[in-house]
């Protein structure tokens, strides 16, 4: 009977060990593993390795686990026949596979999955005395995996969408704000995205003819209320550069009201509408400007953005400026665009319905 206690003992115990520590390791998060290696203690060092060579680790423990289950089985079924009979053996084999089932899977595996971060050093430390005691058969079994793991050198351990989601998720348990979410998921799309989404159109820019004086360029209310402002050349097609307001207002006051735009005239960056914003963003900081003129793939102006443009679309706000009569602006373009067709359709209505003369 002892005998038979300490097969059953030792068939569960080591299986729920190595459940335990299954579970644990696989459900460590790559972030964590790398928290704690920067930690610089030997504990997070021996748990960076152990993950990543994982293979290795979880070989070895299902060694052991199988090892474990095979000796306990053949004991306690050799002892059982022996106590209680041949007639009992099937009765004991059932019993035997329900405490395995319960007691060295379903228990110990959510119970690694669930405390993983408080088992993190000893499940370090096991596995690295589970994996010398069982090194030839680990080193064995190493190798006949390697056969299938041919394809899946250089996969990355999170992915782009991987991170969105734990953004999310973050979001949605409390660990992130609103905020810190949203921007999270606008910095993932940054890369992504291209200019043309996020310019001012064309037919809202708000631009004046380099040829003004100052002077009428300050009786242009409505556009001289943004701090730069393009110029151009007999038409928007045609942008040149772009002057800072306060530089008219500042020629007004030292008395040279009829000084023309041109000369407070400062060059513009010229950008593709495909563009992507990582690129724009590198472009703007590089050259120290705040402002950039988008081209379609003509030549011809298709839109207008800025540094804000960008910094509102990393953050994923909307920045306004108590100055700004438009939230924005790209709405204001489809509006108009619409109340033009609208127009339009109106005058051909009003025309097919009148009688030739």
């Amino acid at each position: 009977m002892f005998a038979l206690i300490i097969y059953l003992l030792l068939a569960l115990g080591v299986s729920f060990l190595c459940s335990i520590l299954e579970a644990a390791l696989l459900s460590m998060s790559p972030s964590f593993v790398s928290q704690q290696e920067r930690s610089g203690t030997k504990t997070g060092k021996l748990l960076a390795k152990v993950k990543k060579e994982i293979d290795q680790s979880l070989a070895a423990i299902l060694t052991l686990n199988t090892v474990a289950h095979t000796i306990g089985a053949a004991g306690v079924g050799s002892q059982a026949v022996r106590v209680f009979g041949e007639a009992y053996f099937g009765v004991i084999s059932a019993i035997l596979t329900l405490l395995i089932l319960v007691i060295s899977e379903i228990i110990p595996k959510t119970l690694g999955a669930q405390f993983w971060r408080q088992l993190a050093p000893f499940t370090a430390r096991s596995c690295r005395i589970i994996v010398i005691g069982t090194y030839p058969l680990v080193a064995m079994s190493k190798q006949i995996t390697k056969l299938f793991q041919s394809g899946s050198h250089g996969e990355h351990s999170v992915s782009r969408d991987e991170l969105v989601a734990l953004a999310q998720i973050g979001g949605s348990e409390g660990v992130l704000d609103e905020n810190e979410s949203r921007m999270i998921h606008s910095l993932m799309r940054f890369r992504d995205l291209r200019v043309q989404h996020i310019m001012t159109p064309r037919t809202v820019i708000a631009a004046l003819d380099e040829t003004l004086s100052c002077a009428e360029a300050v009786t242009a209310a409505d556009i001289m209320r943004f701090s730069r402002i393009p110029v151009y050349s007999d038409n928007k097609d045609n942008i040149t550069g772009y002057f800072v307001n306060s530089d008219a207002l500042q020629r007004l006051a030292q008395g040279e009201p009829d000084t023309p735009l041109e000369k407070l005239s400062r060059p513009v960056r010229i950008v593709s509408e495909m563009d992507t914003l990582s690129r724009l963003f590198d472009e703007l900081l590089t050259y120290r400007e705040q402002i950039a003129i988008v081209v379609d793939e003509f030549g011809g102006t298709s839109g207008l953005v800025t540094m804000e443009d960008l910094i509102e679309t990393l953050l994923g706000l909307e920045i306004v400026d108590e100055s700004d009569p438009e939230v924005d602006m790209r709405e204001l373009a489809r509006a108009r665009w619409d109340e033009r067709n609208k127009k339009l359709a109106t005058e051909k209505s009003e025309s097919a319905g009148k009688p030739n003369e």
